[in-house]
């Protein structure tokens, strides 16, 4: 597992952060579900081959899962809410997510079949099936985030992924659809729905190939310039962007992080522009044979070899 993978399984396990992207995916931001309304769930899954050359079970591992209790309408409403990560588009996910809630639904089953006490009256069927006529299943949610700041070119369900359109066949064909929350599919006005840092890192993502938009975001933004280390090193980590992050009494400046790399890439253009220019003088001294190749070397603090490949002059044909 990478590190991105590991730090942004260890972010979206905060409950907080966990009821936060639930509720805006199904609640359209209202504070439904809350953080202790859930209970942390075994991530793991068993896989269990079928036929004759079946090998021996194997495990499957989720991200992030709980199970929630909501209380709506007098009524306790229970399911089980996973998360998965993803820092790179997964051209196959469907079939993943698919699979990962196919596997509880069938853990799920396997627990029901235990309950059936040798005292019990049951059905032939029901002893059969392992599931009473009245039991149910909880329902299994899998929400996707993508923490990438390109656009999720991905297929969204097993139907985008099948060789053909031929509705009529796929009309007999089950789908099924990923839940899917990126960036830059989050319309500006909608951040405001995410009520955690979890708004901060996807607003941050979606900016940051932007400079004007990325000041805009932070410039005199609160919720920047008193950051969580956390999230601050997150997003450092997810963008690439070489923040140097300095924590003062428990937060991270990030509208001055940013300014300072500024700063620092204006001066190292500056720089580079002066000695792009000191190159090129060196040259055409060197062409109109004011200075040997040795000497205009020299002025350069390089060796021959040096200055031929970095002013890509071609000496052997002058």
């Amino acid at each position: 597992m990478g590190r991105i993978d590991t730090e942004t399984k260890a972010f979206m396990s905060d409950p907080s952060r966990f009821a936060d992207a639930f509720n805006y995916l199904i609640y359209d931001g209202q504070p439904v579900i809350k953080p202790d309304d859930l209970k942390p769930l075994d991530t793991t899954e068993i896989a269990i081959p079928y036929g004759s050359n079946a090998r021996v079970p194997e495990q499957k591992y989720r991200d992030v899962l709980k199970l929630v209790s909501i209380m709506q309408d007098d009524e306790a409403i229970y399911a089980v809410l996973g998360v998965e990560n993803q820092a790179k588009i997964h051209y196959a996910l469907p079939v993943k997510d698919m699979l990962y809630d196919a596997l509880n639904y069938v853990r799920q089953v396997s627990e029901a079949k235990k309950t059936l006490e040798k005292g019990d009256t049951v059905t032939t069927e029901e002893f059969l099936s392992g599931f009473r006529k009245e039991d149910r299943l909880l329902p299994v949610i899998t929400l996707v985030i993508y923490f990438g700041s390109s656009e999720w070119d991905g297929p969204m369900s097993i139907h985008d992924m099948l060789s053909t359109k031929n509705k009529r066949l796929l009309d007999f064909v089950p789908d099924y659809r990923i839940n899917l929350i990126a960036p830059m599919y989050v319309p500006d006005e909608d951040f405001e729905k995410f009520n955690t840092d979890l708004r901060d890192v996807m607003q941050f993502i979606k900016c940051s190939k932007d400079e004007a938009k990325l000041n805009q975001l932070t410039e005199g933004n609160r919720r920047f310039s008193r950051m969580d280390p956390e999230t601050a090193e997150l997003i450092n980590l997810i963008t690439d962007s070489k923040l140097k992050l300095t924590v003062k009494e428990g937060t991270v400046d990030m509208c001055q992080a940013i300014q300072q790399m500024k700063e620092h890439s204006e001066a190292a253009g500056v720089a580079r522009g002066k000695t792009e220019g000191r190159l090129e003088a060196l040259v055409s001294l060197w062409r109109k044979k004011r200075l040997t190749l040795q000497e205009a070397a020299e002025e350069a603090e390089m060796t021959v070899d040096e200055f031929v490949i970095k002013t890509g002059i071609k000496p052997l044909m002058n």
